[in-house]
Parts: C-alpha cells; structure tokens; sequence
C-alpha cells in the first residue's frame, strides 16, 4: 500500500471500529460535549497503603471537580517521569530497554490504567503504542477525545519478561510512582485496564466479571474497571466484548459531562 492510500485505509478501519461499537454519534457535526476541569483539592490527610478503597455503588463528589482524597505531590510529572526512567528499585530494570513513565495530558479529567509496557512500549519509551494501544486510541477517539487530551499509565513502568502479569512485589515496588502522578493528575475518574490494574486499586475483587462495568471508589475517586485492549484482540470476532468496553466508556463520558 503507498503512502498516498494509508490516511484513507486508517479512516476506514476507524469508521469500521466505531460502526462495530454502536458510537454513532461521531459520525455527526456536533462533538460529544466535555466537562470542565477545574484544579483538584489540597488535602491534609496522607494515606500512604494504595491498596486501601471504599467500594461504592457509583461515582460522588461535586461535578467538575476531582474527589481525590490524597495530598497533591510538590513534584511535577516530568520529576516522576526522570525518576522512573533512573529506577532499578526492582528486578524489571534489568531487562527493560526503556522505561515508560506515562503521558498525556497533565490537566486531563480522565487517567486510563493498563498493566506494563510490553515490547513495542519498552522499544519506545511510551504507553500503549503496539497493537493494543492502537485499539485503546480508537476508543479514546470514540469518546470524542484526542490521545493527547488524556492521560495514560499502566501500574509498572517496565517490561515483564515474556510480557508476564507483574509479581506482586513488582507490582508493590512500583506503586509509589503511579499514586503520585495520581496525585498530581488529580483525575475526576480512573478507567481501569484489564484484573491487574483493577487489583492495583482494588485487591479483594476476585474476577473482572463481579465489577466490570460499575463504578467503584478509591480515595475518593470513582474507578471504572473494562477489559484491556488486548482481551479485545484475542477475542477480535466478538463484537459483544466491543459493546461492554464501549458500554462503560459511555458511563465515564456521562460521568464527566455530569449526567
């Protein structure tokens, strides 16, 4: 394929994805409307052990504003960002080409969670960019966002071996720099990817299937746990799988317009 015929391939392949999911609306002139984001709250309570949440039935706290209950770190993302790319705190380090700190959009309302970088991710340095990153920027489009307008992390910075779960005390070692971009990001809600990350903010859920699909809390903040990009494409044929992620995307976007 030359380069000419790429762009109309892609927007294709975009439009089959939206087609597939029910999002309709993005065929229409009017984009999805967003809510504002004004800065989150300074709080004097440290709570220091990550694994602590306060399940809920759904999302709290004022419209527009982040619930985070946790102080906000005097550090920048780019601080956590140079030490993360430094870190040999774990076993990880010693096979990784490159960490991945995250990126995004500092002030973005919305953070997604993934697990840990796989090949492509620790080639590059970024989150996201293999063949499940590719899926996750049509749903991020779909919601009627830009990749650059949200936030993306995953709850280890560096490749796993094989691109295996994370060990627990990988897992663990990591935490503190995730919980501080959280605390800097001051998200007004987190989209969870996959059991790992859901178990990052919620360790006593025992399957995806007891919460995928309903806001949980944790400090304050409402968690939406969805399958992770890559269950979609090991399950490429069923649509139906397409429909929940996209079902609980339409939460979150209901969610921040303060429906």
């Amino acid at each position: 394929m030359d380069k000419k015929s790429k762009p109309f391939s892609d927007l294709a392949d975009r439009i089959r994805f939206f087609e597939e999911i029910g999002a309709g609306f993005v065929f229409k002139s009017e984009a999805p409307r967003r809510a504002a984001r004004p800065e989150g709250p300074r709080m004097a309570d440290v709570r220091s052990d990550y694994g602590t949440n306060v399940p809920g039935s759904g999302p709290s706290g004022p419209a527009g504003e982040s619930g985070l209950d946790l102080p906000r770190s005097a550090r920048t993302l780019e601080d956590i960002a140079a030490e993360v790319r430094t870190c040999r705190k774990c076993g990880l380090a010693a096979g990784r080409t490159l960490a991945v700190p995250g990126e995004g959009n500092p002030k973005s309302p919305l953070l997604f969670v993934g697990e840990g970088p796989g090949h492509d991710e620790d080639v590059q340095g970024r989150p996201f960019v293999g063949r499940a990153g590719q899926l996750l920027t049509k749903i991020i489009q779909a919601m009627g966002y830009d990749r650059s307008e949200v936030f993306i992390a995953n709850v280890v910075k560096c490749r796993p071996p094989e691109n295996r779960v994370p060990h627990r005390e990988e897992a663990e070692t990591c935490a503190p720099f995730l919980l501080e971009q959280i605390s800097v990001l001051r998200p007004r809600v987190i989209v969870t990817l996959g059991k790992t990350a859901v178990d990052f903010f919620l360790p006593d859920v025992k399957a995806m299937g007891m919460i995928r699909g309903n806001f949980q809390e944790w400090h304050g903040l409402p968690i939406m746990p969805t399958f992770h990009p890559s269950y979609l494409i090991r399950n490429e044929g069923n649509k139906e799988i397409k429909r929940m992620v996209w079902n609980d995307m339409q939460k979150v976007m209901a969610f921040l317009r303060g429906d």
